[in-house]
C-alpha cells in the first residue's frame, strides 16, 4: 500500500508561496524608495535651477543699477564741474568789481585825507599798495596826512613815511617839504577794516 504525505506538500508549496511574496514586496519597496530617490534628486535640481535663475535675475538687476547709478554719477560730476566753474566766474567777476570801484575809492579817500596846504603830485599803484608822492608846508600836515589816512577804514596800518626832505624856496615862495609814502589799500565792507585810530587829532572818517 502507498501513502502520499500531502500535509509536506501542503507546507512546501505554501513556503514558496511565502518566499515569492516577501521577494515581491522587496521589490516593490526597492522600487518605491528608487522612485522617491529619483523625485528627491529631481526636485533638488530643479530647486537649485530655480535658484540659479534668481540669482542670475538679481545679478542682471544689480548690473543694470550699477549702469543707471554710474550714469547718475557722471551727471553728478559734469554737475560739480559747471558748478566750480560758475563759482570761478563769479569770484572773477566779483574781483573784476573791485578793481574798477578801487581806484575811485582811492583817489576819494585821498582826496578826503588831505590836509589844508598838502599837495599831492604821484601816485604809483601796484595792485592795493599805494606809493604817494607831494608837498606840504609843514610836518604837522604830513604828520595830520598819514594820520588820516590810517583813521579811514581803507588803508592799512601803519601807512609808512618813506621819506621827506625839505625844499628851499627861492625867496618869492616858502619852503617846502617834499615827502613819500607809503600804504595798502582795502575796499571798506570787502577786505576787513583795520581798526580806527582813538583819540588821533585831525582825523578824518571817510
Amino acid at each position: 500500500m502507498i501513502r502520499i504525505n500531502l500535509l509536506s506538500e501542503r507546507r512546501s508549496v505554501k513556503a514558496v508561496s511565502t518566499g515569492f511574496q516577501a521577494g515581491q514586496k522587496i521589490t516593490v519597496i526597492g522600487s518605491l524608495l528608487l522612485v522617491l530617490t529619483l523625485v528627491g534628486v529631481g526636485w533638488r535640481y530643479w530647486a537649485i535651477g530655480q535658484q540659479e535663475a534668481q540669482v542670475a535675475r538679481a545679478v542682471a538687476a544689480a548690473q543694470r543699477e550699477e549702469l543707471r547709478l554710474a550714469e547718475i554719477l557722471k551727471q553728478v560730476a559734469e554737475f560739480e564741474a559747471r558748478k566750480q566753474q560758475l563759482q570761478q566766474r563769479v569770484a572773477l567777476i566779483d574781483d573784476l568789481r573791485k578793481g574798477q570801484n578801487a581806484p575811485v575809492h582811492m583817489i576819494d579817500q585821498l582826496s578826503r585825507a588831505l590836509p589844508d596846504m598838502t599837495w599831492l603830485t604821484a601816485v604809483r599803484q601796484e595792485g592795493y599798495a599805494l606809493t604817494i608822492q607831494g608837498r606840504c608846508l609843514t610836518l604837522t600836515s604830513l604828520s595830520d596826512f598819514v594820520g588820516n589816512l590810517e583813521a579811514s577804514r581803507y588803508f592799512m596800518r601803519p601807512v609808512e613815511i618813506v621819506d621827506s626832505v625839505v625844499v628851499s624856496g627861492d625867496g618869492k615862495t616858502p619852503d617846502l617839504i617834499q615827502f613819500t609814502i607809503r600804504g595798502t589799500f582795502q575796499m571798506a565792507g570787502i577786505d576787513p577794516p583795520a581798526p580806527a585810530a582813538a583819540g588821533k587829532k585831525g582825523g578824518k572818517r571817510g
